[in-house]
C-alpha cells in the first residue's frame, strides 16, 4: 500500500528545468498573479515526469512513489517527501481547480514507466492526451477560460509532445529504452527501433519522422484557433507564441536531423516567436 512507504523526499531531481523546454513556463506574458501558481504547477508536473524518467528505478518502485503523489494531491496524504504534490495542492485549493489535470498527468507517467513502447499513432496520441493535454487544460481553468477550448489547447500541447519526442528520439532510446514513433509506421517503412542508434536518420526513419510530422501539423490546423477564443489577452500572447514555435520546429524537424543534431530553436527564432504572439494578441478584434 501507498500510504506504508515513507521516504525522506519521493522525488528524484534531474536538474532540467524550464529552461529546457520548448515553450516559454510561466513568462512574463501571462498575468503576475498567476504566474506563482504556473510556477507550482510546473514544479509538480517536472517532478513526477523526474521520477518516471530515472534509470535507477525500477519500474515497481515509479509506480509507487508516483502513486504516493497522486494520493498527496487527492489529500489522502500529507508529508514533506512529497513536498511538491503538497504544494500542488494547496494552488488547486486556492484556485478552485479540479485534480483532475494533476492526476491525468501522474497516469501518464505510470505509464512511462512500465511502457516502452506506441503500437500507432492513436495509441501515441492516447498517450500524450495525459501527458500533455492537462498542461494546456490547467492554464485554460486557471484563467477562467471556456473549458469548450479545452480542443484546440489539447490540439496545441500535443503537437508539443509529439515535436519533443521527435527531437529526443535517440535520447530517449539509448538512456531510458522508450520509443514513441508508432511501430506500425516504422515496421512499413522497413525500418526499426534499433535504427536509433545510428548517427544519422536512414531512410525508414526519415519516412515515420515525416509521417509524425504531417499527423503533427494535423494538430496545429486546431492548434491556431485557440488564441482567438481566449478571453485573456495574455493568455492569447502566449498560447499565439507556443504556436509559432511549434510551427517553426515542424519546419527544422522537416529537413534537419534530429539523431545527428539537436534540432531546436536559437535564441533569436525563440524571441521573434515571443515578438510575433505579442503583437498577434495586442492587434486582434475584440
Amino acid at each position: 500500500m501507498v500510504d506504508m512507504v515513507t521516504y525522506r523526499s519521493a522525488e528524484t531531481p534531474s536538474g532540467k528545468g524550464a529552461g529546457d523546454e520548448n515553450f516559454p513556463v510561466g513568462s512574463f506574458l501571462l498575468p503576475s498573479a498567476l504566474r506563482p501558481h504556473v510556477a507550482v504547477f510546473y514544479a509538480y508536473a517536472r517532478a513526477i515526469d523526474d521520477v518516471a524518467d530515472n534509470p535507477d528505478l525500477m519500474p515497481d518502485e515509479k509506480v509507487t512513489r508516483l502513486e504516493g503523489f497522486a494520493a498527496t494531491i487527492r489529500g489522502e496524504r500529507n508529508d514533506a517527501a512529497y513536498d511538491k504534490a503538497v504544494r500542488m495542492r494547496a494552488s488547486l485549493l486556492e484556485t478552485d481547480i479540479t485534480t483532475r489535470h494533476c492526476l491525468d498527468l501522474i497516469s501518464a507517467f505510470k505509464q512511462d514507466a512500465v511502457k516502452g513502447r506506441y503500437a500507432n499513432w492513436a495509441e501515441l496520441l492516447d498517450y500524450c492526451d495525459r501527458s500533455a493535454s492537462p498542461v494546456g487544460r490547467y492554464l485554460l481553468d486557471l484563467h477562467g477560460e471556456d473549458p469548450a477550448d479545452y480542443r484546440y489547447s489539447d490540439a496545441l500541447c500535443n503537437a508539443l509532445q509529439v515535436i519533443n519526442h521527435l527531437q529526443d528520439c535517440q535520447t530517449d532510446y539509448r538512456q531510458i529504452d522508450r520509443v514513441y514513433l508508432p511501430l506500425d509506421w516504422l515496421g512499413e517503412a522497413g525500418g526499426k527501433v534499433e535504427d536509433l542508434d545510428r548517427p544519422r536518420l536512414n531512410r525508414a526513419l526519415r519516412v515515420v519522422l515525416d509521417r509524425c510530422l504531417k499527423g503533427t501539423g494535423a494538430l496545429m490546423d486546431d492548434a491556431r484557433l485557440l488564441a482567438g477564443n481566449l478571453k485573456s489577452r495574455r493568455l492569447a500572447a502566449e498560447s499565439t507564441t507556443i504556436v509559432k514555435i511549434a510551427d517553426k520546429l515542424i519546419g527544422e524537424l522537416s529537413h534537419r536531423d534530429p539523431l545527428a543534431e539537436r534540432v531546436e530553436l536559437t535564441k533569436p527564432q525563440f524571441i521573434l516567436c515571443g515578438v510575433a504572439g505579442i503583437c498577434a494578441a495586442l492587434f486582434r478584434r475584440g
